[in-house]
């Protein structure tokens, strides 16, 4: 289920995410299968990650981003250089609460 950010709870995550150290990353070989099972694997355990787009990668950052937002059904929180930030809610366990952003 992806729900729609808004701009205070974007600007929460995206302070939440400054600390984060960058989990996953993009190169070469693309978004594969095995990425795209890391990436749900990490955003049901954290709900906010950080991932980073190498410079032999055939996609931008926001290409990237987009593109694997898309396949997990996350939210892009932000994309700064080669980093950006998804997030989706895990609604069994939720990790991090959004209502602290209101």
């Amino acid at each position: 289920m992806k729900i729609m950010l808004n701009s205070k709870q974007r600007a929460y995550l995206r302070g939440i995410a400054s600390t984060y150290e960058t989990i996953l990353q993009v190169g070469k070989g693309g978004i594969t299968e095995n990425l795209v099972e890391q990436v749900n694997g990490a955003l049901k355990k954290r709900e906010l990650i950080k991932l980073r787009v190498l410079d032999n990668s055939m996609f931008t950052a926001r290409e990237a981003a987009e593109e694997l937002a898309a396949l997990t059904k996350a939210d892009v929180v932000q994309v700064i250089g080669s980093r950006f930030v998804l997030f989706k809610r895990n609604p069994q366990e939720p990790v991090i609460d959004l209502k602290a952003a209101r």
